[in-house]
């Protein structure tokens, strides 16, 4: 079955403020950024459970793909895939 992907308001914001930060230094490599990131989130419709379960919550449901060092954290829901946070792996999780 294949899903649909959702943005959480979290996790677009996650998204646009990372992008922001590297473009400070490379607009280039924030544009490379960017790219990579929707690369990985396009194929989570067709193979959701890829992602590894996020450790801290240890829910089946809850997944993570890692893209250099950001998780891109996501939610199985009945009929789509939820992008829930996008974050630096040094970070703690809410």
């Amino acid at each position: 079955m294949a899903y649909k992907i959702k943005w959480s308001p979290r996790a677009a914001s996650n998204f646009e403020d990372i992008c922001n930060y590297i473009g400070k230094d490379s607009k280039y490599y924030a544009s490379l950024f960017a790219k990579k990131v929707n690369a990985i989130i396009k194929t989570l419709p067709q193979f959701p459970k890829t992602g590894r379960i996020v450790p801290e919550y240890g829910d089946e449901n809850i997944r993570e793909k890692i893209y250099e060092n950001y998780r891109i954290v996501y939610r199985l829901k009945e009929e789509f895939v939820e992008i829930v946070a996008i974050c630096h792996g040094a970070k703690q999780l809410d």
